[in-house]
């Protein structure tokens, strides 16, 4: 039986296809959007068996009933500055929706990437148990999100198995070709290599010290530890949080990054544009008690860990691929 994981060739996704092939899972359907970017770079040292374009995918999709036991569903517009709410409508709802009806109808496990952008500006926290339907979110990007967790809660009928994956920060190697939303110890990085310092916004909140503000990162070989463990356990079903629960400032992502080049820190701090000010979070930090109840138990990869195996391993080595 094969499995399709759509964003095979982006960031999560091709890690989740280099977790499956570690388990010796060949098998694997691609379904991307690669056009002229250079994301096939991260198909290179992963096997599968077919690479389908996003857009004839769903062509194609009824002649593989019958022949699919899972559909691991990565594939999305993520960025959260995406204008086009149309675009986000069909492409991050409308498609999953089919991916969900085709897998209900053949009892497939469903496996797919909702984010922690469903959670707005967490005035009502960022617990995975709380009623979704009090959610805000802050972008076209994050409510196309959450217009599907919460189409997912009226569905009478359900695939074999359905799991969602509220991602917080995610990092980690194969992110390269995603520009602008490429991580920030990805950025500071290559700030660094190019200049030797690293810029950090300024705080304008009296809670929080410059280069103080709060976010979960969460390192993408703890996601696909997760996803494996999912797949292991087809009675479990649900939406959970995907962070570390523990939330860190972005000087220690920056001084784990200048410790991780062995260099030491060199930090500066820059004016905040006044038009981010407004809506600009200064805290996220995923609730982790719902994955654990449900039996999972594999410790999250701390910030220091996760940054030196990234810059030493992949980002130093000329972007290795995983």
């Amino acid at each position: 039986m094969s499995i399709i994981v759509t964003g095979g060739a982006g960031f999560i996704g091709s890690c989740i296809v280099r977790a499956l092939n570690d388990r010796g899972l060949e098998d694997i359907i691609i379904v991307d959007h690669i056009a002229e970017t250079d994301k096939w770079m991260n198909l290179r040292n992963k096997k599968y068996v077919k690479y389908i374009n996003r857009d004839a995918f769903l062509e194609q999709l009824p002649k593989y009933s019958g022949r699919v036991s899972h559909v691991i569903h990565m594939g999305a517009c993520s960025a959260t500055t995406e204008k086009n709410f149309d675009f986000l409508y069909k492409n991050n709802l409308e498609y999953t929706q089919t991916l969900w009806n085709f897998c209900v109808e053949n009892q497939i496990c469903f496996l797919y990437a909702s984010s922690a952008a469903t959670y707005g500006d967490g005035a009502q926290g960022f617990d995975d148990r709380t009623d979704i339907s009090q959610l805000r979110p802050l972008n076209g990007y994050g409510y196309s999100k959450q217009l599907f967790d919460l189409w997912v809660e009226k569905q009478v009928l359900k695939p074999k198995q359905h799991v969602g994956f509220k991602f917080f920060n995610v990092y980690g190697p194969n992110e390269y070709f995603k520009g602008s939303m490429a991580s920030v110890i990805f950025h500071s990085f290559n700030k660094i290599t190019e200049t030797g310092e690293m810029g950090l916004f300024k705080s304008y909140h009296n809670k929080y010290a410059d280069g103080g503000q709060l976010r979960d990162f969460v390192y993408v070989k703890d996601i696909c530890k997760v996803i494996l463990f999912m797949m292991d356990h087809p009675e479990i079903n649900g939406l959970f949080n995907l962070g570390t629960g523990k939330a860190r400032s972005f000087y220690d992502l920056a001084t784990a990054t200048f410790r991780a080049m062995k260099l030491e820190p060199k930090i500066k701090y820059i004016d905040m544009p006044e038009t981010l000010r407004p809506k600009y979070q200064y805290f996220t930090e995923a609730v982790m008690d719902k994955l654990r109840s449900v039996g999972y138990q594999e410790a999250f990869t701390s910030l220091e860990e996760g940054a030196s195996d990234y810059v030493c391993n992949y980002l130093a080595k000329g972007y290795e691929v995983y």
